[in-house]
């Protein structure tokens, strides 16, 4: 049991209010997730504006889907699998490739599987990559900005993947028929 407050805009700080509302704007509801991010303006703005950056970085939506879903599935996060399940069929990404990264399959592509390995790797290893991993991610078609975007997109994930830990956010509605 959960002893986290999911906020609504109502019951949110004041610093948290503009940030539901946002998210509102955006979703067209405020995600459980983002209810208890509230209790921390601060973290909550820090996940926004990670979310947006991520979201535009030179990823197109299967990468950004094989980094979002390698990181909640190697955390373990039973709040964000689905609900990334559930983004990603909306940004119309196949779900064999949603499928495989839940069930930790292979990758449909050379290219996404390079991808889905390094950010597990820098998941695993903090960071750290051998020279081999480095080559074989450059070799795909990557380069260095792809590489620090990954560290991007895990510096959101860290933040989402371990609030619902701590908070046992139940996932949302709309995305209940994604559990994992």
């Amino acid at each position: 049991m959960s002893h986290f407050k999911i906020h609504d805009i109502e019951s949110a700080p004041e610093a948290s209010k503009p940030l539901l509302d946002k998210s509102l704007k955006a979703f067209g509801m405020v995600p459980n997730l983002h209810g208890v991010l509230a209790e921390a303006p601060g973290l909550l703005q820090a996940y926004q504006q990670l979310h947006e950056l991520f979201a535009n970085s030179s990823f197109d939506a299967e990468e950004l889907t094989v980094v979002w879903q390698t990181i909640n599935v190697e955390h373990g996060c039973t709040y964000c699998v689905p609900a990334h399940t559930g983004i990603a069929h909306g940004m119309k990404v196949d779900p064999a490739l949603t499928e495989a990264l839940r069930n930790r399959d292979a990758m449909p592509t050379a290219k996404l599987q390079v991808l889905h390995d390094t950010t597990l790797s820098v998941v695993r290893n903090r960071g750290h990559l051998s020279e081999e991993e480095m080559t074989a991610f450059f070799a795909a078609g990557y380069g260095q900005r792809q590489l620090l975007e990954i560290v991007l997109g895990l510096s959101q994930k860290v933040i989402s993947n371990y609030t619902n830990h701590l908070a046992k956010t139940p996932v949302d509605k709309v995305f209940e028929k994604f559990a994992w």
